[in-house]
């Protein structure tokens, strides 16, 4: 199912892209894909090994690329790894906030563990507002940005048994909207994006049941590719969708549509 990225050449030359949870999965291939377009990329995750790997692979050079052990839960780290970033390349431009865990699967909320509760909001909810949060100051700096928030499908629709991976997908769909508001007239436009299930190699190590369930569960009977989610945010970070902000994007094989 691998495919490969299609590239605009110098589509993001000159811009400066942070990328979370780039170690592995979509936010690998998101990184991939825009610095193959010209951007700088600072790489932000938990464990530094696997984004040094990613660094190695797309830039041998390290000229263009700039990996940060960040935990997203913590907004001093964020504000540190946002400030390091502004002292290596000078500004921001371009952001997916992309960091996630999805916690336990098939678990009602009665028997939800509250510091399993704690630990999704706080890693996929809490984590996108503090990047926004020293984000944005660094793009109206600038006077011009761009931010794409990684929901999912399940943050348009109830999904039974994972309560704190969904209440925190729908809750970024509303911090991007309020977000997209509030800047609209400073020339900086906030997206959402809401695949369905992704074939990164985490959810290929599953095992074909799981993998064939996930596949049946879209109208297409497939699961997503990781390039394909990361051009459609390429899209939605450059100039071609300068009059994009606000909305929500699904990119889930009619999933939703159901």
């Amino acid at each position: 199912m691998s495919q490969k990225i299609r590239i605009i050449e110098n589509e993001f030359s000159g811009k400066i892209a942070v990328v979370t949870g780039a170690g592995a999965g979509i936010g690998e291939s998101i990184a991939e894909r825009l610095y193959a377009g010209g951007a700088s990329v600072a790489l932000l995750g938990r464990r530094i090994s696997p984004l040094h790997e990613v660094c190695n692979r797309i830039d041998p050079t390290g000229r263009g690329t700039f990996p940060i052990e960040v935990d997203v839960r913590d907004s001093q780290s964020v504000q540190w790894a946002m400030r390091s970033i502004i002292e290596r390349f000078g500004k921001i431009d371009i952001a997916v906030n992309n960091a996630g865990i999805t916690g336990p699967a098939n678990t009602p909320v009665q028997e939800l563990d509250i510091e399993i509760w704690r630990d999704v909001i706080e890693t996929d909810l809490s984590g996108v507002f503090y990047c926004m949060k020293y984000e944005i100051p660094a793009m109206l700096e600038n006077g011009t940005g761009a931010i794409v928030n990684m929901s999912s499908a399940n943050g348009l629709v109830g999904l039974a048994g994972m309560a704190a991976y969904t209440a925190a997908k729908h809750g970024i769909i509303g911090l991007t909207r309020s977000a997209a508001l509030e800047l609209a007239d400073s020339n900086i436009r906030v997206c959402a994006v809401a695949p369905g299930y992704v074939a990164t190699p985490r959810i290929m190590d599953s095992g074909k049941e799981v993998t064939d369930w996930m596949a049946a569960a879209h109208p297409m009977k497939r699961l997503a590719t990781r390039e394909e989610v990361a051009d459609f945010v390429a899209y939605l970070l450059s100039e071609r969708a300068a009059f994009v902000t606000g909305s929500v994007h699904s990119i889930d094989g009619g999933y939703t549509a159901q």
